[in-house]
């Protein structure tokens, strides 16, 4: 394996089961922008705003809390919806996807709202 990825490793009887954070962004943001009114994801520089800490995929941070996975992901809305509305739904989206994608319990999903886009 790469050394310069970070994995989450799990030991099960068999042997140590290990996904990269990497995957887990990737799983974050696939979906979160399958979320009716999300745009987009903002740029890494956002990464700036908490704690310099970088991102494992574009708008997507990853960090282990103990044995769960917890993940802040910063987006942009469309103009007129109601952001905490779009904000709720992305949080459950997320969580949804990486509970039953990768068999790690989520302890937070910290949605970020970074921007609006007009189209």
């Amino acid at each position: 394996m790469p050394e310069n990825k970070e994995y989450m490793s799990h030991q099960e009887e068999l042997g140590t089961i290990q996904i990269s954070e990497e995957v887990v962004a990737s799983i974050a943001s696939a979906a979160v922008l399958e979320v009716e009114n999300v745009t987009g994801l903002m740029s890494a520089n956002v990464s700036d705003f908490m704690g310099g800490k970088k991102m494992t995929s574009r708008g997507v941070r990853v960090e282990m809390d103990g044995d769960a996975i917890m993940v802040n992901v910063f987006i942009t809305v469309r103009y007129g919806c109601t952001i905490g509305e779009v904000a709720k739904k992305a949080q459950n989206a997320v969580y949804q996807a990486l509970e039953s994608t990768t068999g790690y319990p989520v302890s937070a999903v910290n949605i970020h709202v970074g921007g609006i886009s007009f189209n």
